[in-house]
């Protein structure tokens, strides 16, 4: 029996641009699709895309969300999306993993867990994969985001995974900074990155439910001790720590006060708008590096010099520094 193959039909850009201005979400998936892919040819599609919805303009908020591993992350954010969603934002739910391309984010997993937020019509949940660089989170991390506020989302929670290098890359794109963490505040700071302590703009003791209630408010109570030692992070603002439980929903509307308060102090001191601007330099410039690097690596008459230098290196007849010098040369001439 034949088999007939139906060649799926391009989307147009056009089709693209007018589906996410009106919060057509399958037309939103299929445009980071299209960001997440490494073709040369969705990259051109996605920043055709991109370029004609530049014009839109949002009032969003983004914000940060990271935790030591256990700390209830993903049930946080199912309830604190739902609790966003009740009154009345549309939220837009994205993970960032930029050391694992397996997991592709940890919302992939997670979303099972997420079961309210995931069926909410006003919410939008999806990883962001980072292609296993530091740069690809950057680039494509950015850009779901621009996507995300363009197709009308109030507020883009972005989750790191567990405690590590992801925080800082996080912590450049976001107005807002979370740090969920658990009862035991010593123990827990040896786990941390050192400097993770100075990111957050709010501290959340999680799981302060049953009889951990007493202990949650004792590692508030130390965390509160440590950041009062510590420079915040946003200049003019006293960064401190919470309590609150996801599974029973308590201290959620006193972190929504937090944030709410944070953004209008920071609106109205010019550090929000400040911010924006560098989030923007910093996605042009990483996004400069990464193209050039893929440049650089990708192409297949210098993966073959690469190869010969590594050689030459190892067996003592060139020294790194001069290899580096022609590698570039070399490359530098060809693309003339």
């Amino acid at each position: 029996m034949r088999k007939y193959s139906r060649k799926k039909k391009e989307i147009a850009v056009e089709d693209y641009v007018s589906g996410i201005k009106s919060g057509d979400r399958t037309m939103l998936a299929r445009a980071i699709t299209l960001v997440e892919s490494h073709t040369n040819r969705h990259f051109t599609v996605a920043q055709q895309v991109i370029e004609q919805l530049g014009s839109v303009k949002t009032n969003s908020i983004r914000i940060g969300i990271t935790g030591v591993p256990g700390a209830g992350k993903s049930t946080f954010i199912d309830s604190f999306g739902t609790y966003l969603c009740e009154l009345g934002y549309r939220v837009a739910v994205l993970a960032v993993d930029p050391s694992s391309e397996v997991s592709k984010g940890s919302i992939l997993g997670d979303k099972t867990r997420m079961e309210r937020l995931s069926n909410n019509p006003r919410a939008f949940i999806r990883p962001s994969p980072s292609s296993g660089t530091l740069g690809g989170v950057n680039r494509k991390t950015r850009e779901t985001i621009f996507l995300c506020e363009a197709a009308g989302f109030d507020i883009i929670l972005i989750e790191t995974v567990g405690v590590g290098q992801g925080e800082f890359v996080v912590r450049s794109m976001v107005d807002f900074f979370l740090l969920l963490v658990l009862t035991g505040a010593g123990d827990e700071l040896q786990t941390m990155k050192k400097g993770i302590m100075e990111l957050p703009d709010l501290v959340v003791v999680n799981k302060a439910d049953g009889d951990n209630v007493s202990k949650a408010k004792q590692a508030m109570r130390e965390y509160n001790t440590i950041l009062h030692f510590l420079r915040p992070y946003t200049e003019g603002w006293t960064t401190k720590a919470v309590t609150a439980s996801a599974l029973e929903e308590t201290g959620l509307i006193e972190i929504y006060k937090e944030i709410e308060q944070f953004i209008h102090m920071t609106r109205n001191n010019g550090i929000f708008e400040k911010r924006r601007t560098e989030q923007l330099k910093e996605w042009f410039d990483s996004s400069l590096k990464d193209k050039l690097y893929a440049q650089f690596f990708y192409d297949e008459k210098m993966k073959e010099s690469l190869l010969q230098y590594e050689k030459l290196i190892i067996d003592g007849e060139k020294t790194v520094g001069n290899s580096v010098n022609e590698l570039i040369s070399l490359f530098l001439n060809k693309k003339e």
